[in-house]
């Protein structure tokens, strides 16, 4: 392999990057640093950090300047439970904007196939394939859940996603009845077949994360299999809710902000168009902070192969 500026490999020039050196001494014990080179660049800011906790090394080992090291990597940890607090707002906002948006512009609610109706199909996805799904994603992330018996923790998980389906279906039959007794054709468009797609996948999430981690029938060893199948559904389900919702917020505006039909057409931006598009906004921003929260391993629950790790909800106690 050749070096950076082309020239081969057994060039006498000197190692590409001088200043790595630190990084063997540090760990070296009894080594000698060489004469600095005179076109040595300058190293970087965690470079110097290690550079200062040379020093530090141990007669016995480099276990002085490894942990001066990580003290200078690691940025300061952002806590949890504000950042939950805040998400739980947000999450209320989310449910508390498309309850208005339906209200103020729409009509309000009833059952009885008209778009009043209708208006029960944002409010149950958003509330339960965004804000619910993203709680009940979440309930293994606190900090309770760290200590003590885990399967409390799998009930309210799976009781919080159950609610979340029970509520998508309501909202799909609402959707449906408004569709059927208005004479209007069923999934032609992107959005249904998306959010119809989500809720199908959705529903074998729950029932294959039932059945694993909650039945007695299945061996630890299938369920060691299955977990990380599990984790990675749980977030594209999510990330595909956020779009379904996303864009039936759009399907919406265009449908009822016609040019001819509204006083104020989709394209000058009436108050009704700003006021769903920042609700948009606010479920995107839900669901990036809950995918956040899943992806930071700090906050991830310990590994700890405790007595009921693998309990199922049937299973005998260990």
């Amino acid at each position: 392999m050749g070096t950076a500026d082309g020239s081969g490999g057994g060039s006498a020039r000197g190692p590409l990057y001088p200043q790595l050196s630190l990084v063997a001494l540090a760990f070296t014990p009894g080594a000698t640093a060489p004469p600095p080179r005179r076109a040595a660049r300058a190293a970087p800011s965690n470079m110097a950090a290690l550079a200062e906790g040379e020093g530090e090394v141990g007669p016995n080992g480099s276990q002085e300047g490894l942990r001066s090291l990580h003290l200078a990597a690691v940025m300061p940890d952002l806590p949890f439970l504000p950042f939950c607090a805040f998400l739980g707002s947000l999450g209320l906002g989310c449910v508390a904007f498309v309850s208005e948006w339906c209200q103020h512009w729409h009509g309000g609610f009833a059952w009885d196939g008209s778009a009043r109706m209708f208006n029960w199909h944002p409010v149950l996805m958003v509330t339960g394939m965004v804000v619910l799904y993203g709680a009940a994603a979440l309930v293994y992330r606190l900090p309770p859940t760290w200590r003590g018996p885990k399967l409390p923790w799998k009930m309210l998980h799976s009781t919080l996603a159950l609610t979340a389906f029970v509520l998508a279906v309501l909202g799909l039959v609402a959707v449906f009845n408004f569709h059927n007794a208005s004479g209007t054709p069923n999934m032609y468009s992107l959005h249904s077949w998306l959010g119809l797609g989500t809720i199908l996948l959705f529903s074998c999430q729950w029932v294959a994360g039932f059945s694993a981690f909650l039945l007695p029938y299945a061996p630890i060893w299938l369920r060691t299999l299955y977990k990380p199948i599990h984790i990675f559904f749980g977030s594209t389900i999510l990330m595909l809710s956020m779009a379904s919702c996303v864009s039936g917020i759009n399907e919406k505006l265009f449908f009822s902000l016609k040019n001819g039909t509204a006083s104020v057409p989709y394209k000058l931006l009436p108050p009704e168009a700003v006021f769903a598009n920042i609700l948009g906004l606010l479920i995107i921003l839900f669901g990036v902070l809950v995918l956040y929260a899943l992806a930071k391993p700090s906050w991830k629950r310990p590994e700890a192969d405790s007595l009921d790790t693998h309990q199922p909800l049937l299973g005998a106690e260990h």
